[in-house]
């Protein structure tokens, strides 16, 4: 689609790129409704989208958006290495992160869509399996030195040819996971789905014809490209510059690794540069360029840019500068999986504290970083295997100018769109019972508007020998929450795991445990940063949470300046007054 057409009218192109996203949509709902997986089905830890014959991205369902901004390069990889050989269907995978994929346990599957024998689009979707081989827990191997050792590697490969499944390469890949069943289920559950997108796609074409979809889906990336210029103008032009860090990198548990931004804004467009980054890592926590690329545009996307449709003529306005050899782009074949949660939290904490620097009423305080397990093993009650990432311990968001934050929300990298599973589901699938899952108090930045609440999440396990993987961040106070204008940081997370024998053990992230019966695992996830003085808050606002089990009274006082009657819980106004001064 590359011909130039006459302009469509504005409705119409509206309709258009309507349908185009209810398509992208069309194919998450059927990975949600025929996936094995509950990563899949309870958490949605996938995306979808289409795009153009010219590989394009015209739209796109961003359920976990981290993994959204690297579909471009897996797009280009399969395009590149195929060229002319693409053919009606076809259906390509990937997943290895130095060739075009972001982290290996998130496989790419795409389907090209032809109409009178033409290549006019593609239908894609991209999810986190729970197992893709190496010696890793659902993917996530803390002690890999390099990626052979964290996967299965696929390169950019038919899994169908002309409608034929590759037999070869399905037992290639089956031979080589721990959970093959989950693997091959969820890999048809994803052909499926975008069998789903080539279908309406089809559908769309014969309404529409194809010269009118080129001219719409030109002008809607015209539009993106010009809300984005325009939100860019926004900010002042000029250079911030921010650091955050990452916990460690699994290998090297004493040394914090560094990631620099340097964010330059020259009047309607953005540059971000990691230059300045600490080098790659021995351990598994290295970003890969998709990986790096897509984390810098998912915090413009949630601060400045939350009102631009995310395509192409978005992304035009955008460049992304990650010298090779640095944590922010891996030379292979450094390990990577950690990427998608360590370094892409880190990434866009230092992205936004970049951009507080030029609009800070527009950017959040900090979210709460993920800690919390991959859990792989027997399940006794019903005689099978499984594979699981614990979820349910999500934290809170970060306050914003003029509002709390989310509560219970999850990690920045999926902004809102992880779900929690449901507990009872969670412990039919895998042998745990869920002991306490509640908001832990105190655990949210305080500030004039207060950070979202973290969660307290106790587990005992109830089967032997399983393996887990703690992965993730903010175990320690540069790596909690920060908070912003004024606002408090949240504190850093708190994991322990109760051995039946009455062992304590604190867990450290990016780690292995063996797990036995009658063990009970706790976390206590933080809550996000707050904004502004806490001393502005209203007084009433501070009872209320402490009402709610929120906020403590010795909390209420000592950082809200508010005095709360322990036995009536109402505010103590004059002792107020005098404390707030």
């Amino acid at each position: 689609m590359s011909l130039k057409t006459e302009a469509v009218d504005r409705i119409l192109v509206s309709v258009i790129g309507n349908r185009l996203d209810a398509i992208s949509k069309e194919i998450g709902q059927t990975m949600l409704r025929t996936s094995r997986s509950p990563i899949f089905s309870e958490a949605r830890d996938f995306v979808t989208a289409i795009f153009d014959n010219q590989q394009h991205l015209v739209a796109q369902t961003a359920y976990i958006p981290v993994i959204m901004g690297a579909l471009p390069y897996a797009m280009r990889s399969v395009a590149g290495q195929f060229g002319d050989e693409v053919e009606e269907g076809d259906v390509f995978i990937l997943n290895d992160p130095y060739r075009g994929n972001n982290h290996p346990p998130d496989i790419t599957v795409l389907k090209p869509v032809f109409a009178d024998g033409e290549l006019l689009f593609w239908s894609v979707s991209k999810g986190h399996h729970a197992d893709v081989g190496g010696g890793g827990v659902a993917g996530y191997n803390p002690a890999a030195r390099s990626v052979w050792e964290e996967c299965v590697r696929i390169p950019p490969a038919k899994l169908y040819a002309r409608g034929e499944p590759n037999r070869a390469l399905w037992d290639t890949i089956l031979i080589n996971v721990h959970l093959p069943f989950l693997v091959e289920g969820d890999l048809h559950c994803q052909v499926g789905a975008c069998n789903i997108g080539e279908r309406s796609l089809h559908k769309l074409i014969d309404k529409y014809g194809r010269e009118t979809l080129q001219a719409a889906i030109e002008q809607i990336f015209e539009a993106s490209e010009a809300q984005m210029r325009a939100a860019i103008r926004q900010v002042p032009n000029g250079t911030y510059t921010a650091e955050r860090m990452i916990d460690h990198d699994g290998i090297n548990k004493d040394r914090m690794i560094a990631v620099r931004v340097s964010l330059r804004v020259e009047d309607d467009s953005i540059t971000f540069d990691y230059s300045d980054s600490d080098p790659q890592a021995d351990g598994y926590v290295n970003s890969t360029i998709a990986n790096t690329t897509s984390s810098s545009f998912l915090a413009l996307f949630t601060s400045i840019g939350a009102e631009v449709r995310f395509n192409e003529g978005a992304l035009r306005a955008l460049e992304v500068i990650a010298p090779e050899g640095t944590i922010t782009n891996s030379l292979e074949p450094g390990p990577v999986t950690g990427n998608t949660i360590s370094a892409s939290q880190t990434i866009i904490e230092a992205v936004w504290l970049a951009l507080a620097q030029a609009v800070p009423e527009r950017v959040d305080a900090a979210w709460a970083r993920w800690c919390a397990p991959a859990t792989m093993g027997l399940n006794p009650r019903t005689g099978r295997p499984f594979g699981d990432i614990h979820f349910m311990c999500k934290g809170g968001a970060g306050a914003a100018h003029g509002l709390d934050g989310w509560d219970h929300l999850g990690v920045v990298v999926c902004a809102g769109g992880l779900r929690a599973p449901d507990p009872e589901l969670h412990e039919l699938v895998d042998p745990y019972t869920v002991l306490q899952y509640e908001y832990w108090p105190d655990s949210a930045g305080a500030g004039e508007w207060r950070g979202g609440m973290g969660t307290i999440y106790r587990w005992r396990v109830d089967a032997p020998g399983i393996a887990a993987a703690n992965f993730g961040g903010g175990i320690h106070e540069v790596t909690a929450p920060f908070g912003l204008a004024g606002g408090h940081a949240a504190p850093p997370h708190h994991l322990h795991l109760r051995r039946a024998s009455g062992e304590v053990i604190d867990v450290d992230t990016e780690s292995f445990y063996n797990l036995d019966q009658g063990d009970v695992y706790e976390i206590y996830e933080s809550g996000g940063g707050g904004y502004g003085d806490p001393k502005r808050r209203r007084a009433q606002k501070v009872a209320d949470d402490v009402r709610d089990g929120l906020v403590s009274v010795d909390q209420a006082r000592e950082l809200y300046g508010v005095v709360i009657d322990p036995d009536t819980l109402e505010v103590d106004s004059a002792a107020t007054g005098k404390l707030r001064g």
